[in-house]
């Protein structure tokens, strides 16, 4: 027999208008956009098996549609509607305020892409065009593939910062294991990518390499090929 049902008043929703959205955990919030449980499960016993299977909400962030329709309970409308609601909120995250980001320090370009990087299973790499002052022109995702088919040429790298007129490049690109230490086609490339920068007058600011603290040894997240004089 299921659990009987919490007092409305208590309910997701209800505490939602009434008590704002800081008031309520992860689980609650969860339950509000799924809106309804499935049979014999209420919405926040459902909520919490998903953030459960899932591993919390890192682990939901990395879901993608499928992983959520393997589950029980969620059926393909709601799957994608969380589906959406997870892009959204890196799009909230990756959003401008004012005035465009300033990127100049390896940790001022981790977080800046940590919200596209987390929950990725294939290496992609980024080329962030920057002005003068080293702040965003314009982030351009340009490969997306295998640890072995990510690695950008210098001659599509510098073709793009040559067209977005930037004075500055930083390349960045995710090690989906979370270990971010360079292999040899990362710092070959990187070399390659720094020599052409030289001749060209546009300068490779840093190339960094995005991971998870965790899986870190040094405990950062992201190793700099500026940091260790590299670039």
């Amino acid at each position: 027999m299921p659990p009987p049902a919490p007092p409305r008043a208590d309910l997701p929703r209800e505490r939602l208008t009434r008590d704002g959205p800081a008031a309520l955990g992860d689980p609650e919030l969860l339950a509000v956009l799924l809106r309804h449980g499935s049979r014999g499960e209420d919405v926040l016993t459902l909520a919490r098996r998903v953030l459960a299977e899932a591993g919390g909400l890192p682990g939901l962030a990395r879901w993608r549609l499928g992983d959520f329709r393997r589950l029980r309970g969620l059926g393909p409308v709601k799957a994608l509607q969380l589906v959406a609601a997870i892009e959204l909120s890196r799009r909230l995250l990756l959003s401008p305020h004012g005035e465009a980001p300033l990127l100049d320090q390896p940790s001022q370009v981790r977080d800046y892409l940590l919200p596209l990087a987390t929950g990725l299973e294939v290496e992609k790499f980024w080329v962030l065009c920057l002005n003068r002052r080293h702040r965003l022109l314009r982030r351009v995702e340009l490969t997306s593939g295998t640890a072995h088919a990510t690695l950008a040429h210098p001659r599509e790298v510098f073709g793009l910062a040559v067209r977005e007129g930037a004075s500055a490049i930083v390349c960045a690109h995710n090690h989906p294991s979370g270990d971010p230490a360079p292999s040899a086609p990362d710092v070959q490339v990187t070399r390659l990518l720094r020599d052409s920068g030289r001749t060209l007058d546009i300068a490779l600011l840093d190339h960094v390499i995005l991971g998870r603290a965790g899986a870190d040894p040094l405990g950062k997240g992201y190793y700099s090929f500026r940091e260790a004089g590299v670039v």
